[in-house]
């Protein structure tokens, strides 16, 4: 803009050329502004990338899995998707209550993931419903839901053999800590690690906790560890 443009109109004649072979400059000072505010847009970048990468590795219980709000919490996953090699898009497009929070690609695929804070209920089975409806609508190929207090009976029922995985606190928590930097992990109490229960076993060769996943070629579910890839147990 500085000297591109001008060279330019210099070459094309008349009376705008010659305003331009006089130094007349108009672009001169837009082309500071243009590149004041790529650099204002990559430093908010640089501090959201910084924000969510320090959200995660401060994560140590379940409790501080939702400490920080509902939006924290949507980064929280999504900055775990990320680390397992996903492109994270952040959707938002409802809110607080519902829709479409972050969408996931990978190796060509497309999963919707939806994000639930809720501390003191269980994610009901309407919620998977419009999910798996969302699902058909969108085209996508699958759906992840991720909520705090986990979910009813009738709501895992209806994901069953579906593509659609439901991850809980105590599994997300183990995913997150699974992606974590070593130093990190390393540091810390190994007894404050989510203990498997009935509800979620844990993985024959790591002892981690597991977490539900879809057989992408039949669509049946199985038990896999949330290390994935480092540990590729199954049940």
């Amino acid at each position: 803009m500085q000297y591109g443009i001008p060279a330019w109109m210099a070459s094309r004649g008349g009376s705008l050329a010659q305003a331009f072979a006089r130094g007349t400059n108009p672009f001169g000072m837009l082309g500071w502004f243009v590149l004041a505010l790529c650099w204002f847009a990559a430093l908010m970048s640089f501090l959201d990338v910084r924000r969510k990468r320090r959200l995660l590795e401060t994560r140590t219980d379940l409790d501080s899995l939702a400490a920080n709000g509902w939006r924290d919490f949507e980064r929280l996953v999504g900055e775990a998707f990320r680390r397992q090699g996903y492109a994270v898009e952040e959707a938002g497009l409802v809110g607080a209550d519902g829709g479409i929070d972050l969408i996931l690609r990978r190796d060509g695929r497309r999963t919707l993931v939806q994000c639930k804070q809720w501390r003191r209920e269980r994610v009901p089975v309407n919620v998977v419903r419009e999910m798996y409806g969302l699902l058909a609508h969108h085209k996508a190929d699958h759906v992840i839901i991720a909520a705090w207090g986990g979910f009813t009976p009738d709501a895992a029922a209806f994901a069953s053999g579906k593509p659609i995985e439901l991850i809980d606190g105590v599994a997300l928590l183990a995913m997150i800590r699974a992606v974590q930097e070593p130093a990190n992990t390393a540091s810390r109490d190994q007894s404050r690690l989510p203990t498997p229960t009935a509800d979620v076993p844990s993985c024959p060769k790591c002892g981690t906790t597991m977490v539900r996943r879809n057989n992408r070629r039949d669509g049946t579910q199985f038990w896999g560890c949330t290390r994935f890839p480092a540990c590729r147990g199954t049940r």
